[in-house]
């Protein structure tokens, strides 16, 4: 498995795959054509189909556009066998000849990848271990957790880069709770961030707390809906979940800052998994990959906050994960809004939910998380594209505005 800087990565929204993986390939494509005289790219696939909500042209287009024009060709109704977010960047001479025809993907969490003998072009391997239950019995043969093996794989620097994504994702929320009024594009959405947190002040400790998840989530989620700076977690789709449950328990019970980056260096691990051995791309699976991995991350991190062994960890993101299975990725006019930003929020809630269900047991299941990991997988397979980013079914079709 890769490093995850990987997963974690610090960008602006508002997708992952639609927006910081064009934008990533769209300067590599534009480094070895300074010269040219005209840039074509040709999005396929999910990338055409939501892509205009997804403000994939603009990111292109304002990347190669102080270089030479850009043509933006869309063909929503071809999907490449690879992936399908895939995307082919051709650029010209003078005379008009075509100098590089280069095709890559947007694999999911702003990640890119060929279609070849070595697909992915960017950092190496550092984990020697992709399985959740190799890794559980390292936990058990060494007496070590899972943050301890993110140690042993990791550069010595992986502190201080989780230190900036905790500093970004504090300052997303802060952000976000302070903004109001209407998120960008046409469905005229308001923001609630501001909304839910003053009235989370007003109730009692109970509600006051499930208040606060919600509004946290709803921040960071709308911040990256309006184009705002924030980190994948996996994915900018699910960017809530993480920030909203970590931010409120350094809060309410007072995690230092290191046990925090240990929490998040133990849910990048149960990302990663997820990443190495099915998808964390809605085009790929659904929102099951974006928002039910998110929530798994955030299980294993609140359970390990509170003391859960590696078994209760594994526990913790498992249930995370599993009942989000088959969750559709059918975004309403091509935003990431409805129902992306709610599902974030409610995601939050589960995940502190799977934590304390988890910590009520010994860690000792029957579905283990890498059986999950493989039927979500299966399950995306199964899935109709217009189920997978393309806002041609579920809820966005034949939208209409209350």
């Amino acid at each position: 498995m890769k490093s995850i800087k990987e997963l974690y990565r610090i960008g602006t929204g508002p997708s992952s795959s639609h927006t910081m993986g064009p934008r990533k390939a769209a300067e590599m494509f534009l480094a070895r054509h300074q010269d040219a005289a005209r840039f074509k790219v040709t999005l396929y696939g999910s990338l055409a189909a939501t892509g205009k909500g997804h403000m994939t042209d603009v990111a292109i287009i304002d990347t190669l556009k102080l270089t030479a024009p850009v043509e933006i060709v869309w063909q929503p109704k071809v999907f490449l066998p690879f992936h399908p977010n895939g995307m082919t960047f051709a650029s010209f001479n003078e005379a008009g000849k075509l100098t590089e025809n280069w095709t890559v993907y947007s694999i999911g969490g702003g990640a890119l990848a060929e279609n070849n003998d070595s697909p992915s072009i960017e950092s190496p391997e550092v984990y020697a271990m992709s399985s959740m239950t190799k890794i559980l019995e390292w936990c058990e043969q060494t007496g070590r957790s899972y943050w301890e093996y993110v140690r042993e794989c990791e550069d010595t620097d992986i502190w201080d880069y989780l230190n900036e994504v905790w500093k970004t994702m504090k300052e997303a929320i802060h952000r976000g709770l302070e903004e109001e009024g209407v998120l960008p594009g046409p469905l005229n959405l308001r923001r609630k961030a501001s909304t839910y947190y003053i009235r989370a002040t007003g109730y009692k400790h109970s509600l006051q707390s499930r208040g606060l998840v919600f509004a946290y989530a709803l921040a960071v989620s709308e911040e990256n809906a309006s184009g705002g700076k924030i980190v994948t977690a996996p994915t900018c789709g699910s960017c809530g979940v993480m920030p909203a449950v970590l931010y409120h328990l350094h809060k309410s019970r007072e995690f230092s800052d290191t046990r925090i980056l240990r929490a998040l260096a133990t849910a990048g691990l149960v990302g990663n998994i997820v990443k190495a051995n099915a998808s964390i791309s809605g085009a790929e699976v659904g929102c099951q990959g974006e928002v039910g991995v998110a929530c798994a991350m955030a299980s294993a991190a609140a359970n390990q906050l509170f003391g859960g062994s590696p078994s209760q960890i594994e526990y913790a993101a498992e249930m995370g994960l599993e009942h989000h299975l088959g969750m559709t990725c059918d975004p309403v006019c091509g935003l990431v809004q409805i129902p992306c930003i709610e599902r974030n929020a409610y995601a939050a809630a589960r995940a502190l939910d799977a934590n304390i269900y988890s910590s009520f047991t010994d860690g000792m299941h029957r579905v283990s998380f890498d059986k999950v990991v493989q039927v979500m997988k299966q399950t995306g397979r199964d899935l109709p594209s217009l189920y997978k980013e393309t806002s041609e079914g579920g809820l966005a079709k034949d939208y209409q505005q209350m």
